[in-house]
């Protein structure tokens, strides 16, 4: 009962934790991830027509070894979860994967999903939660990535828009 007291007051009075995470930055270990904004007005070019309104929210997490500086040290997995809105209903999509490109610049597919059209995911009613887990990435894929995420960006495709529905650029926060 003592030590639940002790404990409760320092929690309380906001003791220092015993971790490393920096909380006002990212940490040097653990997991890296990344968010984005996903709108199809940040394709390039902006999409219009059926899918003009489609938006979302991706959160990408890299599972990868790291040294005690934060660099990666091998290969590892990433896991995505997006959620999506503003689709007809009809829609599907069908690819999904980080390109190394900018904002507004087009770039080729830097780390993949590996979703297919074979595999597309529907989207009844428009909109959807989707996620990829335990997908293979290179170590040097993560580290470039987490070395400048802002010049990477994430895009869905869909049939409608087979360059890409909506997109955002990343940016880290842990």
């Amino acid at each position: 009962m003592r030590r639940f007291a002790i404990l409760a007051l320092a929690l309380a009075f906001g003791a220092p934790a015993c971790n490393d995470d920096n909380p006002v930055g990212p940490s040097n270990s653990g997991p890296i991830v990344f968010t984005a904004e996903l709108r199809a007005s940040n394709e390039n070019p902006p999409i219009s027509g059926a899918e003009a309104n489609a938006q979302g929210r991706v959160t990408i997490t890299f599972s990868v070894p790291r040294d005690g500086s934060g660099n990666v040290t091998g290969d590892g997995v990433w896991n995505v979860q997006a959620v999506v809105s503003g689709f007809p209903d009809t829609s599907v999509i069908r690819l999904a994967h980080i390109h190394n490109g900018a904002q507004g610049v087009n770039a080729g597919v830097f780390v993949d999903t590996l979703l297919t059209p074979a595999n597309a995911i529907p989207l009844p009613g428009g909109s959807a939660t989707i996620n990829f887990e335990g997908v293979p990435i290179l170590g040097t894929r993560a580290q470039a990535v987490m070395n400048n995420p802002a010049g990477h960006y994430f895009n869905m495709h869909t049939p409608l828009n087979g360059g890409g529905a909506i997109r955002g650029q990343l940016v880290r926060v842990q």
